[in-house]
């Protein structure tokens, strides 16, 4: 059971970070939003969980996995509720801010478990990308369902549906059995393990991971929106909303299938680096693709990002936690944390620059971040 609670958790961490850019193009509208305010919204979810992801980590070690994973589901579901009612851009920010904490405790749980119960620990990278393939079902369900949704009801139910969904783990948390936590984390020592070479390297790798995926998650449908809206003047609105938020499923169904397919190749902990630096670079070529493209190929390139994407962070957090197995719960909320200073900071930028131009063009943002992860990994995989 406690292997269901450990997918579930990460399939729930899924959905929270799917969750604004699956609704995204009809709670700009609701909220009277323009693409910069809708990027603060993502900044303010992100920064809360760069904060929590610390937290939580102290949380388990001193009262264990339990206890955090119900915080966790509940937390998430009364935050999407919450989301589905507002009626302003005040009433949204405050279930974004919790929301981190929710979905960190989430993460928490799921990422520092799926390592050690899956394939008996002996091969983290592929264990954790085996893992993750629930956090791209997260990422594929939540848009698929708000979108089937918001043709056949209101927004209120439609969004308020995902918070049923994300509550109903709640049951099987009772009827796990967790293992006993490892003590020694604190924030402290978190922040000395940065003195590491491969932990400091591995943080850097996730800011530049994670700057992508974020961006990706929450601008992929607004994206989708806005180049069938030009290439196809005259579609529905409706239509080229349910379109764009369709490119959110396809791109995490590619994801899926990605990490299903890393999870089974046994040198990827050993041979992780050139992996991701193989992905990074697909990823880039798809960013340049993107920047050009029309509505014809945006399907074909949400494929190709999925898939370049998937490795990359299970893969980083598997060949880190291989070189600091005994301490793996610090050095996680660390290089998470570190992480998410990406999450914070590109998302936001790419709306502050599309307000101005727009989305397809602000993408060029995210090249730099491609850049620097083939160089980061390749640099983790020699320390």
């Amino acid at each position: 059971m406690v292997q269901a609670v450990a997918l579930l958790c990460v399939f729930g961490l899924g959905m929270c970070f799917s969750l604004l850019g699956s609704i995204g193009v009809k709670l700009m509208p609701r909220l009277n939003m323009d693409q910069a305010k809708f990027g603060s919204l993502i900044s303010l979810f992100m920064f809360t969980c760069l904060i929590a992801s610390l937290i939580t980590g102290v949380v388990v070690d001193k009262i264990g996995y339990m206890p955090v994973a119900l915080f966790g589901f509940l937390v998430t579901a009364a935050c999407i509720f919450v989301l589905a009612q507002g009626k302003t851009f005040m009433a949204a920010v405050l279930p974004c801010l919790l929301l981190g904490f929710g979905a960190m405790s989430l993460n928490t749980v799921g990422n520092t478990l799926i390592p050690v119960i899956l394939f008996e620990g002996k091969n983290p990278a592929a264990a954790s990308n085996l893992g993750n393939v629930f956090f791209g079902l997260g990422l594929f369900v939540t848009p698929l369902l708000v979108s089937f949704l918001f043709r056949k009801t209101t927004y209120e139910k439609a969004v308020s549906s995902l918070a049923v969904l994300a509550v109903l783990p709640v049951v099987l948390v009772f009827f796990a059995t967790f293992p006993e936590v490892r003590a020694g984390f604190s924030v402290q020592d978190a922040f000395a393990l940065l003195k590491e070479p491969a932990v400091l390297v591995a943080a850097l790798a996730l800011f530049c991971y994670i700057s992508l995926e974020s961006s990706f998650c929450n601008w992929l449908a607004p994206y989708g929106k806005e180049v069938i809206t030009k290439d196809f003047p005259t579609m529905a609105s409706e239509a080229a909303d349910a379109s764009a938020q369709q490119m959110l499923s396809i791109f995490a169904i590619a994801m899926m299938a990605g990490r299903l397919i890393a999870s089974q190749i046994e040198v990827i902990t050993t041979h992780g680096s050139w992996f991701v630096a193989g992905a990074a670079l697909i990823a880039a070529l798809v960013i340049l693709a993107m920047m050009k493209g029309t509505a014809i190929w945006m399907s074909a390139l949400a494929v190709c990002a999925g898939l370049a994407f998937a490795p990359c962070f299970p893969t980083i957090v598997g060949v880190t936690y291989s070189k600091h197995p005994e301490n793996f719960g610090s050095v996680f909320g660390i290089i998470f944390a570190v992480g998410l200073f990406g999450g914070v900071m590109i998302p936001k930028a790419i709306g502050n620059m599309a307000r101005g131009s727009s989305i397809q063009k602000s993408l060029k943002l995210l090249l730099p971040a491609c850049i620097l992860l083939i160089l980061l990994v390749m640099i983790l995989g020699r320390l």
